[in-house]
């Protein structure tokens, strides 16, 4: 039995990953009357004088929605928001087992940005943060942008910056295996969606110079008139000289490859063209844009994937828990960049410098120190960019 089909057999015996579960004890008709009415009476008008104390007198401060339209889920694309049902009950139960974090699936039924902002933003007077999955580029830039101008709660799309944020942190402490510096480093990321762009962004205010962002037309170049949107503000950010070309030409003499793009597509010739100490992210999954064996083959010196059967796991799940556990605790209104710098840090920093190797260079996926080590530094960036209201 294959590893899907034995998810699928578990799934009819679970029916659901996540339930309700009470936090108050109901024996008697006093415990009713406290938890209930008439009780339940004054907890609400004191939320009344003073919306805040929601997050004191009701499980706001510690509730996270994970949001979807079902668009783009996994590598299955648009199936609808009640197939991505599963995928947001796993998200929330990962909140929970690696966070404590409580978490909420809700699959919208609309594809109009403007339908899915207004109903996210009116129910998030329910919750202590938004957290935005499988929503399909462009339209995810839209929702996200326009959810963190209205609300007043972290509005995060872990598709874009969770994946940002763990690649960046394997960058961090592959560079100090190779012995090479962000600021210097040519850095191409082929794949310019969601998750390519944000990783782009990202890289970029951690302080590389040298980005070159490919899709599958060819490299982006800001004098490029048939670009999108989205396209045109990265290009605006990146490849400085206005090379035009083929990923085989952007990657030749670079030394860091990142792909979040499609299986197979990179070759060993490709990797061999790349600068000694290359460092190779082929995230694709299942099925990586080269396989690691053949990226080492090539000379490539340091390899990361998605995949769990091979070192340096570069997981989401590193990342979104402790990112809402700091932003919940310190009850901050945003995520902001600081913060998401920070984690990339605080995540590289649970390998020492003397026990970085070519196949460890981010903790796995189920370290549990890494949560509590990002909640911290979440913290600490929120009240130095004065974010925290608690």
């Amino acid at each position: 039995m294959t590893i899907r089909e034995e998810s699928l057999k578990k799934h009819y015996e679970w029916q659901g990953k996540i339930e309700v579960v009470s936090r108050v004890s109901v024996e008697n008709r006093e415990d009713l009357s406290l938890c209930y009415t008439p009780g339940v009476a004054e907890p609400c008008l004191a939320i009344k004088e003073d919306i805040n104390r929601s997050y004191d007198l009701t499980r706001r401060s510690n509730l996270v929605a994970v949001i979807t339209d079902g668009t783009a889920v996994l590598g299955l694309g648009d199936i609808g928001p009640e197939a991505g049902m599963p995928v947001m009950e796993g998200k929330c139960a990962l909140f929970k087992e690696f966070a404590d974090v409580d978490a909420f699936p809700i699959c919208i039924k609309s594809k109009d940005v403007d339908e899915l902002v207004r109903t996210i933003y009116l129910i998030s007077g329910s919750f202590g943060g938004i957290n935005l999955e499988d929503i399909a580029a462009p339209r995810c830039f839209e929702v996200e942008k326009r959810l963190k101008e209205i609300c007043d709660i972290p509005v995060f799309h872990d598709d874009q910056h969770g994946t940002a944020i763990v690649v960046a942190a394997a960058l961090i402490n592959a560079l100090k295996v190779v012995g090479k510096k962000i600021d210097e480093v040519k850095v191409v990321i082929n794949g310019s969606g969601s998750a390519g762009i944000a990783i782009g962004r990202h890289l970029l205010n951690l302080g590389v110079k040298h980005l070159t962002m490919v899709d599958r037309f060819g490299i982006l170049s800001r004098d490029d008139e048939s670009l999108n949107e989205a396209h045109k503000a990265i290009a605006m950010l990146t490849n400085q000289e206005c090379k035009r070309g083929t990923l085989a030409d952007a990657m030749a003499g670079a030394d860091v490859f990142i792909g979040v793009s499609a299986p197979g597509i990179v070759s060993k010739e490709m990797v061999a063209s790349m600068n000694s100490g290359a460092i190779v992210f082929p995230m694709a999954n299942p099925t990586p844009e080269i396989m690691p064996e053949l990226a080492k083959e090539a000379g490539a010196k340091v390899v990361g994937t998605g995949r769990s059967d091979y070192p340096n796991q570069i997981n989401n799940v590193l990342a979104f828990p402790g990112i809402f556990r700091g932003a919940l605790d310190c009850r901050a209104s945003c995520i902001n960049e600081e913060m998401k710098v920070a984690t990339s840090y605080a995540l590289a920093s649970l390998i020492p410098d003397s026990e970085l190797s070519e196949e460890n260079i981010i903790p796995p996926a189920l370290d549990k120190r890494v949560a509590k080590t990002v909640a911290e530094a979440v913290i600490e960036a929120a009240k130095k960019t004065g974010v925290a209201r608690k």
